[in-house]
């Protein structure tokens, strides 16, 4: 879907049906929000890391609208951990899921949420994006899949800037490019529309300014905020449109070679984009304009490298004898992209990303 220079072209477009509140200091409406949702029994979902400290001020914040806490969330949300806190959920008669984390807690809580329909209220304290989505990737026996429902969506987003003033820069820097990729798709997504794209470019330019002022600066607030901003607005494009050959390859990546979710991303994206900028030169252009470049993979590449991110599949845990198998893997199901996905083109793609190469 193209908007012409002298025409509009047909295009449908969904709304996602979602609360959101931006701001600082907000965690302190949560109580708020789930008396809005008629809730008062909440069980609560962070992580390991942030058990002693986020996520122990969210139990004080809801007091005795907070029956329970599991620190269970892992990576790629796989089954059986999901299966386990199932259990203790079921076990405190909760009556909505509050998740406070990335992207590994809140696939978490969309996973309980698709098992039980609970409503959720979720703080992301990463630049993810996944709360925005009705998006779910389960691993299951070392495979990963999505599916595509709003009974995942969450009901309400609480989005508190200063939540992520802890978060390292290097978390950050990935953390945002892995946002940058959801609104990069989006723009050359099958259903792409007019809508969406313009809050791609916005939110695309947003995190491309934000995440070198953070790697300088991880107390600028302006860029916090900013960088929040943009992540929630890529999540949002994700939401509304289709997943292509950059979400095809890190999806196998981390489901089947257990790599690490952002930093995957991260690596791919450059490559993905050079893959498809021959077939939607219009949407590569908008990535490259948001980010004040010629060359939209290029500058992705640059961002990554010259902020300290990993380039290469091989600093991220990636065996050169698996890229075989993963290129095999990507072309067995792909999903729609508007370049052919072809393995030898694949196999390239991903030993130019194995190595590090800057795309030419």
């Amino acid at each position: 879907m193209s908007v012409g220079e002298n025409r509009m072209d047909a295009f449908q477009y969904t709304g996602l049906p979602a609360r959101v509140l931006f701001g600082f200091g907000t965690i302190a409406k949560v109580g708020d929000e789930l008396a809005s949702l008629g809730c008062r029994r909440a069980f609560v979902l962070s992580d390991p890391h942030h058990a002693t400290g986020a996520a122990a001020r969210l139990m004080q914040v809801l007091g005795a609208l907070g029956v329970a806490l599991s620190t269970d969330a892992v990576m790629h949300t796989p089954t059986d951990v999901t299966e386990r806190v199932a259990e203790k959920l079921a076990a405190c008669n909760a009556d909505c899921l509050v998740a406070l984390g990335g992207g590994s807690t809140i696939g978490l809580a969309k996973a309980l949420a698709l098992r039980t329909d609970l409503p959720q209220i979720v703080l992301p304290t990463t630049y993810a994006g996944s709360e925005a989505t009705p998006v779910l990737g389960e691993t299951r026996d070392g495979q990963k899949t999505t599916i595509r429902s709003l009974k995942v969506l969450p009901e309400v987003i609480v989005y508190d800037v200063e939540l992520t003033y802890g978060l390292p820069p290097a978390i950050s820097l990935v953390s945002g490019i892995n946002a940058i990729a959801h609104a990069v798709e989006s723009l050359y997504a099958q259903d792409a529309n007019p809508v969406t794209s313009s809050l791609a470019e916005q939110g695309i330019a947003a995190l491309g300014r934000a995440l070198p002022a953070i790697t300088s600066d991880p107390a600028d607030r302006n860029a916090r905020a900013d960088a929040l901003f943009g992540a929630w607005v890529c999540g949002a494009c994700l939401g509304t449109v289709g997943m292509s050959l950059h979400h095809k390859l890190c999806h196998v990546l981390g489901g089947s070679f257990g790599l690490p979710h952002a930093e995957t991303h991260t690596v791919i994206l450059p490559h993905a984009v050079a893959y498809n900028a021959p077939a939607a030169p219009a949407a590569i252009g908008r990535v490259a304009r948001a980010l004040g470049a010629d060359r939209a993979a290029q500058a992705l590449f640059d961002l990554a490298a010259m902020n300290g991110a990993p380039t290469s599949l091989r600093e991220i845990g990636m065996s050169q004898s698996d890229l075989d198998e993963a290129a095999t893997a990507a072309v067995g199901s792909p999903y729609w992209n508007p370049r052919p996905v072809e393995r030898d083109a694949i196999r390239a793609l991903l030993d130019d990303a194995y190595n590090g190469h800057r795309p030419s």
